[in-house]
């Protein structure tokens, strides 16, 4: 099981390099050049981080990428939630369906008190705290 998968991984990191920065603006190469995620790849994750205006795109030459949020208002959890969909450690299925004991199913409780245990402190994590 992944809890973070690797579009949230380079993600965060793209992030951080971008939010260190500060002033002036960050370019694809530039990033592609210090952290080693493959162009296309890199391209994707940023037109997704500025569809959710994380960041702000700068077209042409001398373009580039500028945070649009504080990184201490960005959460580690909302990233997760852009890239990988709701945090889910177990929809608790059998034979692709849902559980047929779910309501009642000791484990299925057991797994719901993890679960929110694991996402309240994702929720607590946010991009200043990391960098």
């Amino acid at each position: 099981m992944k809890l973070i998968t690797r579009d949230t991984d380079y993600a965060i990191r793209a992030l951080c390099f971008i939010a260190r920065r500060q002033k002036g603006l960050t370019s694809v190469s530039e990033l592609v050049s210090v952290l080693g995620i493959p162009r296309p790849f890199l391209r994707k994750l940023l037109q997704t981080l500025n569809k959710k205006r994380l960041v702000k795109s700068y077209k042409g030459k001398g373009g580039g990428f500028r945070m649009a949020r504080l990184p201490r208002k960005i959460i580690i959890a909302d990233l997760m939630r852009i890239f990988q969909g709701p945090l889910k450690i177990s929809e608790h299925v059998f034979k692709n369906s849902p559980c047929p004991e779910r309501k009642v199913c000791k484990f299925k409780q057991k797994l719901d008190v993890i679960e929110r245990y694991v996402v309240g402190e994702l929720k607590r994590i946010n991009l200043e705290s990391i960098l």
